[in-house]
């Protein structure tokens, strides 16, 4: 009897980590479309509260911004996405860390340059902070 009940606990805790597990994914799931929206939005307000302090924002082609460069190029039209698909994404979560790896399929149309496509690899590392996602750090590369 005392077998039965410490396996049924220990299932019953199983299955509790696992739905944890799925409840943050779907979390960070939505945090991803929400940035995805306020990125082709140019949302300030939006892009604010989806970023930590200590962003580090990291280009295809080097250009590395902190939070208020970020959010700046995008409000100001420097950078501009007119289009964002994404795939194949993939997010793995260690406590209040989650690591997303996708690839990004986009139009551009960014301040004194023609419009262009863009197909990027991307690395985003967020953290839950007060109960909600915020973008770290990411990096883009530029796929073959």
């Amino acid at each position: 009897m005392k077998k039965t009940l410490i396996f049924a606990a220990l299932l019953l805790l199983t299955n509790l980590a696992a739905f944890a597990q799925t409840k943050d994914e779907k979390e960070v799931s939505v945090f991803i479309e929400k940035l995805k929206t306020a990125i082709l939005a140019a949302n300030e307000a939006d892009l604010s509260k989806l970023t930590a302090p200590s962003l580090s924002y990291g280009h295809s082609n080097g250009l590395l911004e902190d939070k208020k460069a970020f959010i700046q190029a995008l409000v100001s039209g420097e950078s501009k996405f007119t289009k964002i698909e994404l795939t194949e994404q993939t997010i793995s979560i260690s406590g209040d860390v989650a690591m997303v790896r996708h690839k990004l399929f986009g139009d551009t149309h960014n301040k004194g340059k023609d419009p262009a496509q863009v197909k990027l690899g991307v690395f985003m590392v967020l953290q839950k902070v007060k109960g909600n996602w915020v973008l770290l750090g990411r990096q883009a590369f530029k796929l073959l």
